[in-house]
């Protein structure tokens, strides 16, 4: 086999016909600035080819099926195996995908539970058998010889009437004595049963002592008894006078509740067989909350303190003012008061209506007057009513303002229908399983006791099981819950859910292409991750791995830099080797950091604050417990710990929602906390994450941060704009008029090619220009519209230099490191960080008010060490306009420049959750019980 990937002529994005060598068999990382075509490298075009060349080997019918990939610009790739690409963008957002079903962990769990799992009566919990008319024979004949027992079917279980027909028909079938209530009656009497109480009735099919030679007349009896109760026999003691139940079906007899034979469906909340009826299966419905309906507590219902469609209407002629009138009347209550003094009696009517109880309407409208008596639903059931019936999606969407995700009333949230909840191994249901964390589930199952048959039968799926949760903590996973939800994990934690599915498959000979895998992960828990990737290594795979992790850079094997700077001025080999050749390499900028000749500086002093912060009191969101945790203001506090700590439920989910459904009126489901004090000090709070500035190619860093506006504006100030009655709208790409029609401003045509890729072809009308002719006639300083939005961001703060509004907002985008970026590139070309710092631009180009909180999520995921330096310049400049900036970070060069730490722990999951420590880092690197600080320690020296 051939010893090295050879590439030849690479040209594909900005890299620049270049040519490289690669080891096979060996941890290749692929490093380099943000934006230098590591991934145009890696995955449009090492992965491309491989995984096109193994799907040209299909046929054509089955590539009609499968994504297709165009043949990257490329000369020859020699030496490629398949390719499976580890990326952090596959991970599914469907609700009803979990970390249990994602790792096919939960297909095992079904198997197992359907196949030594003990079913219970759902209604009583008491345990449910199932047994053949042989086992029953054996249990009754192992009696003391001599006992003397009554073979009894129990025809009628605890329901009321007379059963008039039940004791008739036993009369006629010839029996002779039935037991009523606990007392046995001769049939030949009269029976008469009070209609309307609970009674139990059983037919005495036969009455035997025990003796070896009563075999069959015991078979025929039980048989019988069977038969006429529909798979129920109770044997009755009579000198005990207790009764023992024996059934055929998985039925209690007691509740008379039965169940079908126990399947893996029945435990998929996936399947009708298995998920709750009145989820489906979610574990949630979407409700209308009545915090949400509140849009301001010190107005008055007049004033518009309701805001929700239909009763945010206080004409005097409304319906809603009809309503609301009527109830002040009966409950007491003014329309003038604001609404945080009105009792909690009075909300709840207004909220949850009458109970059937009538209100008094008065109505004066156009069609007449006159005086209605019927009762209020009240606003929450009537939105949710409207909700359920409306087919309108833009109502639908309206109305899901006021609504949030609630735990379903029936499973309360659990997914599964009853019958299936009450089967347990072990004492635990399924459900309860998939609750505990990975390292919880291991230990649970090592304890596991089963009987030597249900051992025989689970044997090999326990073994799947415990290897695949073994999987999960060695990529450093062990404090997610199976039954977490899919859409809520981070890009990092969903690569190494994939990658630990890899290490499961145990493949050899596959390439391994993965983006950034130690994204989200505390230095602790790198060592598992490195510990992972060199397994998939020693058994037979070559990994490409496109990372700006320093621990990871200096395990690689072989180590290539691209750059050397970004976009246009990057795609070149600037070094390649082991990682202590890179360091050698004068010229590369990772060799300068790596060998410690440039780093990102320690700040000289650290920041004290304006005096006033942000008090967040007994937080219990997931994880937290009940944490007070305290943000001091004009500080940049970074909040760190090891992954699953609780970082991102304390500041996403409390402190982020609470800010921003009090301070930005945002219609969102705060994280449970009692309450946070200092809200007085702000006046806006701003979160910029990595999610895309746009779902579609018209969206781009000039018409997101707003300097394109300034730049249509300026053609349209031009004197042939204005000679032509151009305005600004004449250029813009999104409507009629100035674009060009055969494309619509898209620039391209898309021709579906079926079992081929579809292809992308520049419109023949305008090039690829998206404009018409005329607007493209119209030229500022010589250049026309398409040619501005092809410039970078670089070129254009140049030529714009004379005008100050462009200048000062394109100005923004090259100090957060984004010169590169062509004006008009579409916002889906964009990576997650290119994406943030697009909005970091954004909020830098706006003036500052000084009383702004900014919250970011691991800003420096993407990110070279010579950006995440770029990036600590805005985040620092933001702070000394006297804003707060607080971020949930691991990079180490993030958290030593930060004024103030809070580090949680101390691990993941259940483990974590706490406060470990506060202070400068100098303090927190003093802490002994915080895993952040032990690092810090190092690197402070």
């Amino acid at each position: 086999m051939q010893e090295n990937i050879i590439v030849k002529g690479a040209r594909v994005h900005n890299l620049k016909n270049i040519s490289l060598t690669l080891p096979r068999d060996k941890l290749v990382v692929v490093t380099g600035v943000s934006g230098s075509g590591k991934s145009s490298l890696a995955f449009d075009t090492i992965y491309a080819e491989g995984q096109r060349r193994y799907v040209e080997s299909l046929s054509s019918y089955a590539r009609m099926f499968l994504g297709q990939m165009e043949k990257p610009d490329v000369d020859s790739i020699d030496g490629l195996s398949p390719a499976i690409s580890i990326d952090q963008k596959t991970t599914s957002k469907n609700p009803r995908s979990t970390v249990g079903t994602v790792t096919e962990i939960y297909d095992y769990l079904r198997l197992l539970w359907a196949r030594v799992g003990t079913p219970h009566c759902p209604s009583c919990g008491k345990e449910i058998f199932q047994q053949t008319i042989d086992q029953i024979i054996d249990q009754v004949l192992s009696l003391e010889e001599g006992t003397r027992i009554q073979v009894m079917a129990p025809v009628i279980r605890g329901k009321k009437g007379e059963h008039a027909k039940i004791l008739d028909d036993a009369r006629k079938s010839g029996y002779v004595r039935v037991r009523v209530d606990g007392l046995v009656y001769d049939l030949s009497e009269e029976i008469k049963l009070e209609k309307n109480k609970k009674h139990s009735i059983d037919l005495v099919i036969d009455r035997l002592v025990i003796r070896p030679d009563i075999h069959q007349r015991l078979t025929d009896s039980v048989e019988t008894a069977s038969a006429q109760s529909g798979g129920i026999v109770v044997i009755n003691l009579l000198r005990e006078e207790q009764d023992l139940t024996f059934s055929q079906n998985y039925a209690c007899e007691d509740c008379g509740i039965s169940m079908e034979e126990l399947t893996p469906r029945m435990f998929s909340f996936n399947n009708p067989f298995g998920a709750c009826p009145t989820c489906t299966g979610l574990g949630s419905q979407l409700v209308v909350d009545p915090l949400l309906l509140v849009e301001d507590e010190t107005k008055s219902i007049l004033d518009g303190a309701i805001s929700a469609s239909g009763w945010n209407s206080i004409r005097s002629d409304g319906v809603g003012r009809m309503y609301f009138e009527a109830l002040s009347k009966k409950y007491n209550f003014s329309l003038k008061d604001p609404w945080n003094t009105l009792s909690e009696e009075a909300k709840e009517i207004i909220f949850y209506g009458t109970k059937g109880e009538k209100l008094e309407l008065k109505y004066d409208q156009p069609r007449g007057k006159g005086v209605l008596y019927q009762a209020f639903e009240g606003i929450c059931n009537n939105l949710q009513r409207r909700y359920q019936e409306t087919q309108s999606d833009s109502t639908k969407k309206e109305l899901e303002q006021v609504m949030r995700q609630s735990p379903c009333p029936t499973c309360h949230g659990q997914r599964l229908r009853k019958e299936s909840l009450a089967v347990t191994v072990g004492g635990s249901n399924i459900h309860d399983f998939t609750t505990k964390s990975v390292v919880d589930c291991l230990g649970w199952i090592d304890a596991l006791e089963l009987t030597a048959q249900q051992l025989l039968i689970a044997e090999r799926i326990l073994k799947e099981i415990r290897e695949r949760l073994g999987f999960l903590q060695s990529v450093g996973l062990g404090y997610l819950t199976l039954s977490r939800s899919a859409g809520t994990l981070s890009g990092g934690e969903s690569q190494r859910i994939r990658l630990a599915t890899q290490i499961g498959s145990s493949l050899v000979g596959v390439l391994y292409i993965l983006d950034e895998p130690s994204i989200g992960l505390h230095q602790r828990d790198n060592d598992k991750l490195l510990g992972t990737l060199r397994h998939l290594r020693d058994i037979g795979n070559t990994l490409i791995v496109v990372e700006h992790d320093e621990d990871t850079m200096r395990a690689a094997d072989y180590l290539v830099d691209i750059g050397p700077s970004a976009g246009i001025h990057g795609g070149e080999v600037i070094a390649a080797g082991t990682p202590q050749e890179v360091m050698a390499v004068e010229h590369s900028i990772t060799g300068q950091y790596l060998s410690g000749r440039r780093q990102i500086p320690v700040p000289q002093s650290r920041r004290t604050g304006n005096g006033n912060c942000l008090q967040v009191i007994g937080a219990t969101e997931n994880n937290l417990k009940s944490v007070d945790a305290t943000f001091p203001l004009g500080l940049f506090t970074v909040v760190t710990g090891v992954s699953g700590s609780g970082k991102s439920s304390l500041v996403n989910e409390v402190l982020f929602k609470r800010l921003g459904s009090q301070l930005n009126r945002m219609k969102v489901h705060a994280g449970k906390c009692k309450e946070i004090l200092g809200l007085e000090h702000l006046d806006k709070v701003v979160d910029i994450d990595q999610s895309p500035i746009g779902r579609t190619p018209r969206s781009n860093p000039a018409t997101y941060t707003g300097v394109f506006n300034d730049i249509r504006d300026l053609f349209a100030a031009t004197q042939e704009a204005k000679s032509r009655g151009y305005n600004a709208g004449r250029f813009s790409f999104n409507v009629r008029g100035g674009r060009c029609e055969a494309c619509s401003g898209d620039g391209v045509l898309k021709i579906e090619m079926h079992f081929l890729p579809d292809i992308f072809v520049p419109c023949e009308v305008c090039k690829g220009l998206r404009y018409n002719r005329e607007t493209l006639e119209v030229k500022y300083k010589g250049k026309n519209i398409a040619q501005v939005l092809e410039m970078t961001v670089d070129e254009a703060t140049d030529f714009f230099s004379a005008i100050p509004r462009i200048h000062g907002k394109l100005q923004t985008l090259q100090d957060v490191g984004l010169g590169y970026v062509k004006l008009g590139q579409p916002s889906t070309e964009l990576s997650g960080g290119e994406a943030q710092r697009v909005k970091l631009a954004t909020e830098l180009s706006k003036r500052a008010t000084g009383r702004t909180i900014y919250i970011l999520d691991e800003p420096t995921t993407g990110l070279h060490t010579h950006d995440v330096g770029k990036l600590l310049e805005v985040l620092q400049r933001l702070v000394d306009s006297g804003n707060t900036v607080v971020v949930i970070e691991h990079n180490l060069d993030v958290v030593k420049s930060a004024d103030h730490l809070i580090d949680l722990g101390p691990e993941g999951g259940d483990g974590g959750g706490t406060i470990v420590c506060v202070g400068t880092p100098e303090e927190v690197a003093e802490c002994e019980a915080s895993h952040t600080g032990y690092y810090l320690k190092k690197i402070l020296g």
